[in-house]
């Protein structure tokens, strides 16, 4: 491989951002926050450790996710209750708001939809930032851990408590399916209370102990109705490995929430996206 001459004026090229978001259509905060100030709480679901369970959250409501017993991080999926081909696009969360998303930030759906499904209303780790390692909290650039890539890696292992599997048995187990057609539906998740980067100098996806405590939570906003599927992984707080027999895990607690008749004056269901779909057509 040879350097070309101009190499370093090359690199020193400046970035562009993607996708600039002035424009992007901004939650009212204000109206959350005053909503979530007097809440009831309708339904909780504990999600064992090494396990994950489905839960439903109607538009308009809360659900936070609770560390209860010790550090612990967790993979969701959101679907839309209704049309479950309506599902969390990780890719463009991502592309829009960063590798990792805090309160004000949302969870955005599937295309053709592409529409809010919940908003970030209260981030008890949102302190953490970004750490010297490059490192920071909620992740949507892990796909979630798998027993395809554990075979991969492990010369033809088999692990059937990979958060993939797991919520594909939550899922199958939600709707009375079978796993074969629970399986498709399952997709890249947000990595709750998960502490990762990138390498500086390979660029390689890393993972870190996670700062979650019991008592840390994060709250979410459903913006339309949902079905979430949530796994405690079984790499517990992440600080060793993933897919293990031997970390220590914990449950994880949801909890749904009714705000007061009257707190979400003037709020809406956002419609799904507006394009006509012609494609030039």
């Amino acid at each position: 491989m040879t350097t070309p001459a101009d190499a370093e004026t090359r690199r020193a090229v400046k970035p562009v951002i993607c996708y600039p978001v002035e424009t992007l259509p901004a939650p009212d905060m204000a109206l959350y926050d005053q909503a979530r100030r007097e809440l009831t709480k309708l339904d909780e679901v504990l999600v064992p450790a090494r396990e994950a369970r489905c839960f439903t959250v109607p538009a308009g409501h809360f659900f936070r996710i609770t560390s209860v017993e010790g550090p612990q991080v967790g993979d969701l999926n959101l679907h839309n209750a209704a049309d479950l081909s309506e599902r969390f696009y990780s890719g463009k969360t991502r592309a829009l708001h960063g590798t990792h998303i805090t309160q004000g930030e949302r969870m955005w759906s599937s295309f053709p939809h592409l529409r809010p499904m919940a908003t970030i209303t209260h981030d008890t780790l949102g302190w953490y930032g970004i750490d010297a390692f490059g490192g920071s909290v909620h992740d949507v650039i892990g796909t979630r851990c798998d027993p395809y890539t554990h075979a991969l890696l492990s010369d033809g292992g088999q692990y059937h408590h990979c958060c993939h599997s797991n919520l594909t048995r939550s899922l199958a187990a939600h709707l009375g399916v079978p796993r074969a057609e629970a399986e498709p539906l399952v997709h890249d998740v947000l990595n709750v209370f998960m502490c990762t980067g990138f390498t500086r100098d390979t660029g390689q996806y890393f993972m870190k102990a996670s700062p979650v405590r019991p008592g840390d939570f994060l709250e979410f906003f459903a913006e339309i109705d949902l079905l979430g599927n949530l796994s405690a992984c079984p790499g517990g707080d992440c600080s060793s490995e993933h897919s293990s027999d031997t970390a220590p895990c914990h449950p994880l607690l949801v909890e749904v929430f009714s705000p007061a008749e009257g707190r979400l004056t003037g709020w809406q269901s956002p419609a799904v996206n507006s394009y006509d779909r012609s494609h030039g057509a």
